[in-house]
């Protein structure tokens, strides 16, 4: 194929135009910066649609079936990471709704000072200009394979971001979340639309674990000897827990609803959506590789990263291959859009308005939305540089850990300090810098234990040290300085934490009015909170009702989805 055929062409044209015409419609509702960046009136449907969107995109398909024709079955943890942290929305998901925050940072300005919010926002948006760039290399790579090149990958990444530019700028958060209610429909779309076709061709599963076995029978293990064993699925996990909250879209995910109890039904809900998209790429990944041994190519000439695109290109007929790129362009401006919008609040909100403070909320919202053209072109450019998705992907994932081991710490301790704060992230991100150099990588493997706790891994013929322990290694270096030096540096004030801890434990009425964040609105007093433990300065609250079913509720579907999925390709 040298060019799309003209009914594909028209389906793309129509979804491009529709869902720009959407946004930009939603920005008429937008009064100002608060209207911007956090509308917080949205309920639990288009909550859990916007969580779906914004957790989803069309790169995370490349990813898993990448993964997947690499390492077989076991590639789905390359996503399903998540999946053991999904239960935890429903507890994180109110905690950052009463901060009544407008971005993250302003949290962490609250619990420390202002220097603190700044480095978060500084690191903030260079972790949202990886994963921007990531998502759209990931859509490059997809667009250009399922075109069978008729559409050069950087020409979809331009035209790509123009368009969710456009929308976002326009309408921002709210725009956001009211187009990702359709594109949200259209990721679904995109997830299953392929699988049927290729399973078919391939005889089914059955099929598929006829044509691997015995020579490739390892690629049909959920667990793979060697990389991805529990270690690394246990450390990896626990490195997006401690992340996520530092994660800057997740404020707008669980803060943007009436209540929160739509932040808690949004947050988590829309996020089991995603788990069960991950399964559709991870059989469409394997199915791939039994197709192309099936038809004999050899598995070690394909490029990983265009599997997903290339299998499309090879089976969908003509008006559903259209179809399959609409939903992938929904799939990736769902969730670029959002991000879009976290960075430019964290630069408008968290950085610009202390250097020219007392403006118009017009002067704020023009200055969001410039900032956010700036970010977003940041995103191409790394996503020009970047090589490949997961090594992109391994980079993205090691950024927001770093502040959110203070996060934590400020949360569950209270006598974690400023120079604390400082000190765990400076640690953290000095740690992952040790971890990637030669010298010390050589120190390690000189280890008489190196080999019988498996700290190194080859990597086509370069070593490094094995992922899992080079998260343990930054994540305990963090936690243990930020310890130690909050030990031997002055507290935070106890207005300041009291403050803090009250917004913690006392839950959003409806139709609150926030006037300025981590403030309480007019006429809402705090709620005094039974404790489970208060030694040693420790802060962890009784867990309510509501919670403590929430939560096992999570751990069930954790629980049916690796159970279902096990069972159905065993």
């Amino acid at each position: 194929m040298d060019k799309l055929h003209w009914i594909d062409m028209l389906v793309i044209g129509l979804y491009l135009a529709g869902i720009t015409w959407l946004g930009i419609r939603a920005g008429r509702q937008v009064k100002g910066s608060s209207d911007f960046f956090m509308p917080r009136r949205f309920g639990k449907a288009m909550m859990i649609m916007h969580a779906f969107g914004t957790g989803t995109a069309s790169d995370q398909a490349v990813t898993v079936a990448s993964a997947t024709a690499k390492n077989g079955l076991s590639g789905i943890w390359f996503q399903w990471l998540w999946l053991l942290m999904t239960p935890f929305y429903w507890l994180i998901a109110p905690i950052m709704r009463r901060f009544r925050a407008t971005t993250t940072a302003h949290v962490y300005e609250l619990r420390y000072n202002r220097s603190v919010a700044m480095l978060f926002a500084v690191v903030g948006i260079a972790s949202m200009i990886v994963k921007l760039g990531l998502m759209l290399k990931g859509a490059g790579a997809l667009i250009e394979s399922g075109t069978g090149g008729a559409v050069n990958a950087n020409l979809a990444i331009c035209l790509t971001t123009v368009l969710f530019v456009v929308y976002g700028m326009a309408g921002g958060l709210g725009a956001a979340i009211i187009t990702d209610f359709v594109q949200g429909i259209m990721t679904l779309i995109f997830s299953f639309i392929l699988l049927p076709f290729v399973l078919h061709a391939v005889g089914g599963l059955d099929g598929v674990r006829t044509i691997l076995s015995p020579e490739h029978a390892d690629k049909l293990s959920l667990v793979a000897p060697g990389k991805i064993g529990v270690f690394w699925i246990i450390m990896m996990s626990v490195q997006v827990i401690v992340g996520i909250v530092a994660f800057p879209s997740a404020m707008g995910n669980c803060a943007a609803g009436k209540t929160e109890l739509e932040g808690r039904v949004g947050y988590m809900c829309g996020t089991f959506i995603k788990r069960i998209c991950t399964v559709a790429w991870c059989l469409t990944g394997i199915a791939a590789v039994a197709w192309y041994l099936k038809n004999g190519v050899d598995l070690g000439t394909l490029n990983p990263d265009n599997v997903y695109g290339d299998i499309a290109h090879k089976f969908l007929p003509v008006g559903m291959l259209g179809i399959f790129i609409a939903s992938l362009l929904a799939a990736i401006m769902s969730s670029c859009d959002s991000f879009m919008i976290s960075a430019s609040a964290l630069f408008t909100e968290n950085l610009y308005r202390d250097f020219r403070p007392n403006k118009s909320k017009e002067h704020y919202l023009k200055a969001g939305r410039i900032a956010a053209l700036v970010i977003v072109s940041g995103g191409v450019l790394f996503a020009f540089w970047l090589t490949g998705v997961i090594s992109g992907l391994k980079i993205w994932l090691k950024i927001s850990p770093m502040m959110g081991v203070a996060f934590w710490l400020g949360l569950l301790w209270r006598r974690t300090t400023v120079a604390g704060a400082w000190a765990s992230t400076i640690t953290g991100f000095s740690a992952w810098w040790l971890s990637t150099q030669a010298f010390f990588i050589k120190w390690l493997a000189s280890l008489p234990f190196a080999e019988s706790w498996g700290l190194i891994w080859n990597d086509k013929g370069k070593d490094t040290m094995y992922d899992p322990w080079g998260i343990l290694f930054y994540l305990v270096a963090a936690t243990l300085v930020g310890i130690v030096v909050s030990l031997f540096t002055n507290p935070v004030e106890a207005e300041k934490l009291q403050r803090y801890y009250d917004l913690t434990r006392t839950p959003i009425s409806e139709g609150e009015v926030i006037e300025k964040p981590c403030e309480f609105p007019a006429g809402v007093k705090p709620v005094q909170r039974e404790m489970l433990t208060t030694a040693f300065g420790l802060e962890i609250p009784k867990p309510s009702r509501a919670s403590v079913i929430g939560f096992a509720a999570g751990w069930a579907g954790v629980a049916a989805l690796i159970g279902g999925f096990f069972w159905l390709v065993s």
